[in-house]
């Protein structure tokens, strides 16, 4: 193997590592979301997750619709 396809190799496997490991993070995190948002109440989050923080950009509270 050439030290070029080395390279290349390796930086596909970080980029790789690196999209999975924000996949999960996303999916943890939107989860948490919409259990907070199910609960209904603004005191959710520190009820449920007392020991997280967590920061959504569209987080709703109250009953969600589901977008259809």
């Amino acid at each position: 193997m050439k030290r070029t396809q080395k390279i290349a190799l390796a930086l596909a496997i970080a980029t790789a590592a690196g999209i999975v490991l924000y996949m999960a993070k996303h999916f943890k995190t939107k989860h948490m979301l919409a259990q907070i948002a199910e609960e209904g109440y603004e005191t959710a989050q520190d009820i449920l997750f007392p020991h997280k923080d967590i920061h959504g950009k569209h987080l709703q509270y109250g009953p969600v619709i589901p977008e259809l």
